[in-house]
Order: C-alpha cells, then structure tokens, then sequence
C-alpha cells in the first residue's frame, strides 16, 4: 500500500475522534469548549515526540505520526478559536491560549520524545 494511502487513513481516524472528542467535550464543558482544542492539540504534539522517538517502521510511522496526528491536531481550529476570542474582545484568554498551546506545546513533545528514548 503506497505512503499517500496509509497517512490518508491514519487522518481519516484522527479527523474523526477529533470530531467527537470535541463533540463529547463541549457537551460536557460548553463554557470552556475551546479547552478541547487545547487537550487534543497537546496530546498530539506529546504522541507526535513518542513516536518519533520509539522510531517505528516508516510505514506506521505514516499511519501514526503523519496521519493520525496531523488528523488529531488543528492550527485552523485553533485560530478560528482565538479570532473569536479577539472579536469578543477577550484580548487575555486570547493571549494565554496561544502561549499555552505553542509554550507547552514544544515541551510536551520533547517529553514524549525522552519517555520514547527511554522504551528503546
């Protein structure tokens, strides 16, 4: 099976738990629905370092870390999420969910990539 195909159907899988992760999340927390973006952006950057680090073949490697994560993972939601924030003038929470998604956003996945050098 050819690279294109795997890393289609690892972001296939991720699209859709991210769809419903979110889903369930703002059904449960519908004031801090945005917190949800948050969670899946940083569990995707710590699993991202993990998988990196345990170097997998190249194919699960596009399965995983190419496909589902880029699937899991979203920039343009993010920036939908604080374009919003911006407009209802809520100029704080806008500043600290940038810095928490791009300040723990790096740490977490050099933590996944030293807990992944520590199983190899």
């Amino acid at each position: 099976m050819t690279n294109w195909v795997i890393v289609g159907l690892g972001a296939s899988v991720g699209a859709v738990a991210r769809y419903r992760f979110t889903d369930l999340y703002k059904k449960l927390r519908p004031q801090t629905g945005f917190h949800a973006t948050l969670l899946i952006n940083l569990s995707g950057a710590f699993l991202l370092g993990l998988l990196f680090a345990l170097t997998i073949s190249v194919g699960w490697y596009a399965f995983l870390g190419v496909g589902f994560c880029g699937g899991w993972t979203t920039f343009s939601t993010l920036n939908s999420e604080v374009s919003g924030q911006l407009a209802q003038q809520k100029m704080r929470r806008a500043f600290w969910y940038v810095a928490a998604n791009y300040g723990l956003g790096l740490p977490l996945c050099a933590l996944g990539w030293w807990l992944g050098q520590l199983l190899v």
